[in-house]
């Protein structure tokens, strides 16, 4: 089975690595060749790590490597495609514009997926001709580690396109959970949420940084607080889910805390942008410090 990537950044080249590991053939497709070489690069660190703990041997990591073909043309990568999964910037104009690439360049009978973590399903399949093959698979971040993929079912998805991708995420060892398609779908609609209220309570003086990530971490069990979470997924994509959820209900008890707002109008975007509600080490994505900002 033949499967396209399409996006080479965090989520796209973890995508690419599950699937090769399992030796499905991998076209993993980005409009920039410096992110297909550091998402390559990316594959092979974590694929060394996976070797130095005895967890796959130096010919599983070579055969890995081998099923993957970088492209940058879409066109080209999805014409022998079974299925393609797109993985892209939290955009709507930008996923419905692949998806209406991807509807024409792929095969009639190639199932169109997204790794959307909040965008309709159903808005997305319009675009096409082929609404009863177009289906969400979220993978959640580190995609090489986690387990769970949300299998989101549009208004039209069929039942043997849900099936087979239910089927092919547990080849990949994956748990697949399916859901229908509503504003956050699951994960987001309640994690989201929850860390809006946190950045509140923090806006609001309640308490410090830290102060509110030990109480979640120590009193509800959670591995990393959550404005240390909000940190790792990019408050630019907090933000984005936020809107959704927000435009989606119509209800103001989505709407995004003003000094999220505020922070992603700054450029402190979290770990990726070396500051957010913590510092990081520069050229490191290893924690510090909680960081001192205008509230």
């Amino acid at each position: 089975m033949n499967i396209t990537v399409i996006g080479a950044g965090a989520m796209g080249n973890g995508i690419a690595h599950v699937f090769a590991m399992k030796n499905y053939k991998v076209n993993l497709v980005d409009i920039s060749q410096d992110t297909l070489d550091k998402a390559l690069k990316t594959i092979e660190k974590n694929l060394d790590r996976m070797v130095k703990k005895e967890r796959i041997s130096e010919a599983d990591k070579s055969a890995t490597l081998g099923n993957i073909t970088t492209f940058t043309e879409l066109s080209e990568a999805v014409k022998t495609a079974d299925l393609v999964v797109e993985a892209a910037t939290e955009n709507v104009d930008l996923k419905l514009k692949i998806f209406a690439q991807m509807d024409e360049h792929a095969p009639a009978n190639a199932i169109l997926a997204t790794n959307t973590s909040s965008i309709s399903i159903t808005q997305i399949a319009a675009v096409t001709k082929r609404p009863e093959q177009v289906i969400g698979m979220h993978f959640m971040n580190p995609v090489p580690v986690m387990k769970l993929v949300e299998v989101i079912r549009g208004y039209a998805t069929s039942d043997t396109v849900t099936q087979t991708v239910m089927d092919m995420s547990k080849n990949l060892g994956k748990i697949p959970v399916e859901v229908n398609d509503y504003p956050g779908f699951v994960a987001n609609r309640i994690l989201m949420p929850m860390i809006n209220e946190a950045i509140i309570t923090l806006h609001e003086g309640v308490a410090g940084v830290e102060e509110i990530d030990t109480v979640m971490k120590l009193g509800m069990a959670h591995p990393m607080g959550p404005l240390q979470l909000a940190d790792f997924i990019g408050l630019d994509v907090c933000l984005s889910i936020m809107r959704v959820l927000h435009d989606g209900f119509g209800n103001p008890k989505y709407a995004p805390c003003p000094l999220l707002v505020n922070m992603v109008t700054a450029g402190k975007l979290g770990r990726k942008s070396g500051e957010g509600f913590y510092a990081y080490t520069p050229g490191s994505k290893e924690l510090v410090v909680a960081s001192s900002f205008q509230k």
